[in-house]
């Protein structure tokens, strides 16, 4: 018997569609551990001791916890890692799996993969123009030409300003990331001068974007390695 040939999952056939798009815009792709240390993935990003997401509740921390070893819970980290080596200017994006110490229904896993992009470069070269523009382009390609995106102000520890990202899908907005201007703390703790240098970092689900193009209600389809769900794709 002849077995049929295999198909990419959904979740890898969108991440390849977003290294594409970046890759067309002079991205290159970066990866790191899963296994990250408390100050790549908290204090650079400049996300306070007391800040909720370093409750267990949210992370995965590794014993001992002395150690300050976690699972990480965003691809961000792999970004302050590039940030660190000082290779600038930069354009990078991290496609990865992400971990949160969270109970899982139809639209939260413990574990999912995210997107994270970052671009650095002289002071008043990389503006927030830049960044909409970019992510109109992104999710235009991964969505279709006629997708409206839309941005609302908003606080993440790393970026400043900030901004929320939703997509108009049907009758409603849907939010698939968040982004901004790189804060100048992050700068500070990577070593490199934010008077000298700045730029836009974002960070989007893949999840998200496959159970919106592909209509999938149920975010744990996609690990349940059931193959009539998955040969649809």
């Amino acid at each position: 018997m002849i077995e049929p040939i295999g198909k990419l999952h959904p979740l890898t056939q969108i991440t390849w569609g977003a290294v594409k798009i970046f890759n067309e815009l002079g991205f290159t792709v970066a990866e790191g551990p899963e296994i990250e240390t408390e100050f790549n993935n908290f204090d650079g990003l400049n996300i306070p001791p007391n800040h909720p997401a370093r409750a267990m509740q949210d992370t995965f921390w590794l014993k001992p916890r002395s150690d300050g070893k976690l699972l990480r819970t965003h691809m961000t980290a792999v970004s302050f890692r590039e940030l660190a080596k000082k290779r600038l200017p930069m354009r990078v994006v991290s496609p990865g799996r992400v971990f949160r110490n969270e109970a899982t229904d139809a639209t939260h896993e413990a574990q999912f993969y995210q997107f994270d992009a970052l671009a650095v470069d002289r002071t008043g070269v990389i503006t927030m123009a830049d960044l909409k523009g970019t992510l109109e382009h992104f999710y235009r390609g991964i969505f279709g030409a006629d997708t409206e995106m839309r941005m609302r102000a908003s606080f993440f520890s790393f970026v400043e300003p900030g901004v929320e990202v939703d997509i108009k899908w049907g009758d409603r907005w849907l939010e698939v990331c968040g982004a901004g201007m790189l804060h100048p703390n992050v700068f500070r703790a990577a070593g490199v001068d934010p008077e000298e240098w700045q730029g836009f970092a974002f960070g989007s689900t893949i999840d998200r974007l496959a159970m919106i193009k592909y209509g999938v209600e149920d975010i744990r389809q996609f690990y349940q390695g059931d193959r009539r769900f998955l040969e649809q794709f």
